[in-house]
């Protein structure tokens, strides 16, 4: 029986999260609660629109015509770890027709523990690319920032590189917030320790998520906070070790 998924949105002609044009499937659900989300209608857990992983790659295989060699599939969130078992089932029927995966994450629910592990390793044998977002480097911080650890989201970059997963790595850079030059540098030495990083990339804070903010009734704390010039996220990108 096909595994039921609970999704946000699809988007046809991506072009950002990952190589060529993707499909990319946003699900529902997320742990985090970053400051500057800019999808906060997307953190409920057992709602969306309910697919299965059959009619989903279905519905995604229409458009296999525009990916050509380098495009495919993107799942991301809210948060793709929290429906597993979905997304691998949805993956697998992807890499049976030899379509490229790649898995948009921000690594919150990852553990060691085995049962956790079992799943993950499961999923990661059908995932060409995972896309990990490192919001930042500090516990306390990263704590502050998004209402949960970053101990074990490190711990799966580590796990990821061990096994020769190939990753992007992704830092949201918001002024006076995630853009400390001394936490940008452990950043940049953290990734360095990496062995699979294909490419490291720096988004600029935006507040075009902010109206879902107020339309949900939720406090939004960085009300006043400007978007990063071009010169700060250069300097990002070289304390980062970006080439």
């Amino acid at each position: 029986m096909s595994q039921t998924g609970y999704v946000h949105s699809l988007e046809t002609f991506g072009l950002v999260d990952g190589p060529g044009v993707r499909f990319i499937v946003f699900l529902q659900g997320c742990q985090l609660r970053c400051r500057y989300c800019h999808n906060p209608e997307t953190w409920q857990c057992g709602v969306g629109q309910p697919w299965t992983a059959d009619k989903l790659f279905q519905r995604a295989y229409r458009y296999h015509n525009y990916w050509k060699n380098n495009g495919g599939i993107t799942v991301s969130g809210g948060e793709p770890l929290l429906q597993m078992e979905f997304v691998t089932e949805f993956f697998r029927k992807a890499k049976k027709k030899g379509v490229h995966t790649a898995l948009d994450t921000a690594g919150q629910p990852f553990s060691m523990e085995p049962e956790f592990l079992q799943k993950f390793d499961a999923l990661m044998e059908v995932t060409d690319l995972v896309i990990l977002d490192l919001k930042e480097i500090e516990d306390d911080k990263h704590r502050a920032l998004t209402g949960k650890t970053n101990q074990n989201i490190l711990q799966m970059a580590t796990y990821l590189s061990d096994h020769g997963k190939p990753m992007w790595i992704r830092h949201v850079l918001v002024p006076g917030l995630t853009d400390d030059p001394e936490g940008l540098k452990k950043t940049g030495a953290f990734i360095a320790g990496l062995r699979t990083v294909e490419r490291v990339e720096v988004l600029p804070y935006h507040t075009l998520g902010l109206f879902k903010w107020e339309k949900l009734g939720i406090p939004y704390t960085l009300e006043g906070v400007r978007p990063p010039s071009e010169q700060e996220k250069k300097q990002a990108e070289e304390l980062l070790g970006i080439k």
